[in-house]
């Protein structure tokens, strides 16, 4: 399944409004851009979304027991 357009610009908006800075793992992502009224087929979905993203030095995953996913701000 191709990258959709804009699904990691929805979800890097919501992060940012939600003032996420802690690293989260895809279900706690899952659950925020729930509560914003975004819809993501599932915790799987948003972790190839921004597993994708990591090579163009937008994500920080952090390889640990489960994966978790930082947004890398311009500001870092």
């Amino acid at each position: 399944m191709a990258i959709r357009h804009g699904e990691f610009e929805r979800i890097r908006s919501v992060l940012e409004s939600a003032d996420a800075d802690e690293p989260l793992t895809a279900r706690e992502i899952l659950r925020v851009l729930e509560e914003h009224g975004e819809d993501f087929d599932s915790a799987h979905r948003v972790a190839t979304v921004l597993g994708r993203r990591e090579e163009t030095g937008d994500i920080e995953v952090i390889r640990d027991q489960p994966y978790r996913y930082r947004i890398v701000s311009e500001n870092n």
